[in-house]
């Protein structure tokens, strides 16, 4: 069987994930790189390997289809078995090698849909799943060795939210949604190419990605559903008003909201509340993991973001999440993300970040260049509500400078992100 070389481009742009890969490759027999189609998992996982098989290509998959366990005994390791769900049997291949052969390196797999939309991932304890995002903006401007901001969040200081060297105002935040985080569009494209990629993207989704959900095919609705579940991104939103304005069936919706999550085009982010059975019942949050394919699916380019504030909340709250849950994904600890909201929505509070001792931090995100203490308000109550469990409230903002608004509340620019301060 003729082997196919790691590639080692000199162009590559390390990922957060690179934080925690070699670590996890020297301990664990089988790692499982998940995420959107394009989000560089392939690319990341191929710098580690030292044979890969591309799945997708029948001509590689054949020899798996016919007898996975035999095949997988020929490949040189750490092997990648990339777009692995196209041969799924393969799993059970994978599990069983690392039963009889537990040592650290063996396997990466890498997939861009969750198999079978499963109630329970059948290869618990033997491959560990991390997930590879849309590119964030501190991977895009390579500064992914200096100190996360979740890290930041614990031991906040004035030093720690200073913006990056670049000042940015709300327009160029507003272009950095657009062109959003996948490698090749905002990579290699720029303007209306960029654009026709990502709606060539998006077709592939609707005409391609509706057969996983298993009912007939009704492209056109798919793509109602798609632009609601896009127009909902950040807002709180209950599933009939969803499948209402998509003039789709109770059923139809829920097929259809899974198939989304199945291919990582948008995910929930759940309810906090003191109480964990008042954070159980209460409604989680759509965010859509990459706010160019949100603008694309609802044909908006700046000045359409702009000219609507329903919209540039959404969008610069959307942005802000892209950039947060890769840093969870690596960060120690594995702290979780939450948003609040009281009944009414008399206080809300866009992201909450529990940590393992229990201590909470929190994010607000608003479209202005001159924060207040007002705008900081939610925070303020839940710095007194919790007391010494509450590390920092930070509003993100639009304008170009940090300051303290009150006791563990801070103002910082988005841009703190990408800051190029200390490593970690």
């Amino acid at each position: 069987m003729a082997t196919t070389e790691s590639p080692r481009p000199s162009s590559y742009r390390p990922r957060l994930i690179d934080r925690i890969l070699p670590g996890l490759l020297s301990q664990l027999p089988a790692i499982s790189l998940v995420g959107p189609r394009g989000a560089g998992k392939t690319t990341t996982a191929a710098r580690y390997a030292k044979q890969i098989r591309r799945l997708n290509r029948s001509a590689e998959a054949g020899a798996f289809r016919a007898d996975p366990y035999a095949t997988l005994a020929t490949l040189d390791e750490p092997a990648l078995l990339d777009e692995w769900q196209e041969v799924p049997e393969i799993l059970s291949a994978v599990k069983e090698a690392v039963d009889l052969d537990p040592h650290p390196g063996r396997f990466l797999l890498t997939g861009s849909v969750r198999i079978a939309f499963e109630k329970t991932w059948p290869a618990t304890g033997r491959i560990l799943r991390c997930p590879v995002y849309p590119l964030t903006q501190r991977e895009i401007r390579q500064t992914t060795g200096t100190e996360l901001f979740v890290a930041r969040l614990v031991h906040p200081s004035l030093e720690a939210f200073a913006p990056a060297a670049e000042l940015l105002n709300l327009v160029d935040y507003v272009d950095l949604a657009v062109a959003g985080g996948l490698p090749e569009a905002v990579l290699a494209q720029s303007g209306q190419t960029r654009h026709r990629w990502l709606q060539g993207y998006l077709d592939e989704l609707i005409a391609s990605d509706i057969s996983l959900t298993g009912t007939n095919p009704d492209r056109r609705r798919f793509s109602a559903y798609l632009q609601a579940v896009a127009a909902s991104s950040a807002a709180i939103i209950d599933d009939v008003t969803l499948f209402d304005a998509a003039h789709v069936s109770r059923p139809t919706g829920a097929a259809y909201d899974q198939l989304l999550e199945a291919v990582y085009f948008a995910d929930e982010i759940p309810a906090w509340w003191a109480d964990p059975l008042t954070r159980l019942t209460a409604r989680p949050k759509r965010l859509l993991l990459d706010t160019s394919l949100m603008l694309a699916s609802l044909n908006l380019d700046r000045d359409g973001v702009l000219a609507n504030s329903t919209t540039l909340g959404r969008t610069l709250e959307t942005f802000v999440g892209m950039q947060i849950r890769p840093e969870l994904a690596v960060a120690d600890g594995l702290p979780r993300l939450y948003h609040l909201r009281e009944k009414a929505g008399r206080r809300e509070i866009d992201f909450l970040i529990q940590y393992p001792d229990s201590s909470i931090a929190a994010v607000e995100v608003k479209a202005t260049a001159a924060p207040t203490l007002a705008d900081a308000r939610h925070l303020t109550w839940l710095r007194d509500v919790l007391g010494e469990r509450f590390t920092a409230g930070v509003v993100l903002h639009t304008g170009p400078y940090a300051l303290r608004l009150a006791d563990r509340i801070w103002a910082a620019p988005i841009s703190t992100f990408w800051l190029e301060g200390k490593a970690d």
